[in-house]
């Protein structure tokens, strides 16, 4: 992956370099091919006053005698801009004299006289003529010619033309020269750019490969693995601490699946055995026949107790389904707190067992599942009932705001430890860790905070001196026929 990415990275910043080398070199040369020309300008309006200081062809100064120095010093600079530029120079007047360095030109260059050309210089004389500077590109039998023309004035009066015209590669030549420190820049850069790059990204895509790796070995089924901490940018810092934070969770879910394929084998390991060998002692005779009864009232009771069991694992699969939904209806909430202590009532005799009711309002109706929350009722009065002492007491308490009700099972038992009640809500969690039968698999208060998720609403251990006290919230119904509510 790091190989490919620096070769996209590496033909990217090439692509842009060749470009910007490309537009750099073309500003470059057009700088210089302005320069130049801006240079030939200057020579030619030179030539221009000088040439009307002699007063034009009319004052005899082309051929003049009288003026014989500024004649030598006019072609003296014809020839100097010759050997500068390789220009051909030509000063004309408005009766069609004219001075050039025709002779020069040939003597160095046979063949320059061939490229020019009659109508172009007539078409630029006319232009210059009327007063005007003009700046041509032209080509000539396929080479092209830069050419500048001014006019010289005498008194206010245009007098003729000074025409100056050299070879495209006289004045372009030098940008030849600007491509060699252009494309050593050029390459200095990708080469600078190229590592600075592929330093950063090695030191990016370092930790991404631990990541990689650290997933892979995930998948692999290898929970304990961990990536370090890292801090080549925020963003990669961040991803590793997400991803060690996945894996703290998927640990944490892992060991309660151990856990709980070790408790629910347990579980059910512990009354099918009991079923089982009860079941074959009276079959074979080891256990009397007069003993029967007793046995099988023991197998009875083992087999409610793996029903429930399985009933809960099966209710809380059903729970966490993504199609799982909720009957809602307006019911009274004191009468069925009520109904789950009568079904109780033998248990509570059994054991001596006092409850104290504290219903505020009564009735009170609620919008809620009812079958689901008597589930929930049911779950929380079972394990207070289980963990109360004899005699012992459990309190029913209902307390009604503007919007909501809430309702507190208490009792007056072991209560929990206090590094347990932070687990009492995880799935499979049992206080009792050597799973002594009968203390079932954990899964009630789990069943009782899905349904509750459900709802919208929340169920919390309260803090207590004494025993355990769990707490419910429920919506309080909306329908106006419903008694003894309080309505916004």
């Amino acid at each position: 992956m790091f190989t490919r990415i620096m070769a996209v990275v590496l033909t990217v910043i090439l692509l842009l370099t060749t470009v910007l080398s490309a537009i750099g070199w073309v500003a470059l040369h057009n700088r210089q091919t302005k320069a130049v020309m801006e240079e030939l300008r200057k020579e030619a309006r030179e030539i221009a006053y000088l040439a009307s200081q002699g007063r034009g062809v009319s004052g005899g100064f082309f051929g003049s005698r009288n003026d014989n120095s500024m004649q030598k010093y006019l072609q003296w600079k014809a020839m100097t801009v010759y050997e500068e530029f390789g220009a051909y120079i030509l000063v004309v007047d408005r009766t069609g004299r004219m001075m050039d360095n025709m002779n020069v030109a040939y003597a160095e260059n046979p063949d320059f006289a061939s490229t020019l050309n009659a109508q172009d210089i007539i078409n630029a004389m006319t232009k210059v003529l009327s007063g005007e500077e003009i700046e041509l590109h032209v080509n000539v039998n396929g080479d092209d010619f830069f050419t500048v023309g001014v006019p010289f004035v005498q008194n206010s009066m245009v007098l003729g033309s000074v025409f100056i015209q050299t070879p495209a590669q006289v004045i372009e030549g030098g940008a030849g020269d600007l491509l060699a420190p252009v494309l050593s820049i050029a390459a200095l850069a990708c080469v600078l750019s190229g590592t600075v790059l592929l330093l950063y990204l090695r030191s990016v895509l370092k930790p991404l490969n631990r990541l990689t790796n650290a997933a892979r070995a995930m998948s692999e089924g290898d929970f304990a693995v961990r990536v370090p901490d890292t801090r080549a940018t925020p963003e990669m810092a961040e991803l590793s601490g997400a991803f060690n934070t996945m894996a703290d969770k998927l640990s944490a879910v892992e060991s309660s699946r151990r856990e709980f394929v070790a408790n629910v084998s347990h579980e059910l390991r512990s009354p099918i055995t009991s079923i089982s060998g009860y079941v074959e002692g009276m079959v074979d005779g080891t256990i009397p026949p007069e003993n029967h009864l007793q046995y099988l009232a023991i197998v009875s009771d083992e087999s409610r107790r793996l029903s429930k069991l399985i009933g809960e694992l099966l209710a809380l699969s059903r729970l966490e389904r993504d199609d799982a939904a909720l009957n809602c209806t307006d019911f009274d909430m004191c009468d069925l707190l009520e109904r789950v202590f009568l079904r109780r009532t033998g248990d509570l005799e059994h054991r001596n067992m006092d409850v104290d009711c504290d219903f505020d309002p009564e009735p009170c109706y609620v919008y809620a599942d009812a079958a689901r929350i008597e589930q929930v009722v049911v779950n929380l009065v079972d394990n207070a009932i289980k963990f109360t002492p004899d005699g012992g007491c459990i309190t029913l308490r209902l307390r009604a705001t503007e919007r909501t009700c809430t309702v507190t099972v208490a009792d007056n038992g072991i209560g929990i430890l206090p590094e347990d009640r932070e687990k009492v809500f995880d799935r499979f969690f049992t206080a009792d860790r050597a799973h002594t039968s009968g203390k079932g698999t954990g899964l009630g208060l789990s069943i009782c905070q899905r349904i509750m998720e459900m709802h919208g609403q929340s169920i919390r251990l309260l803090d207590t001196e004494e025993g355990a006290a769990f707490a419910f919230t429920l919506r309080l119904s909306e329908n106006e026929s419903c008694k003894g509510l309080p309505h916004d």
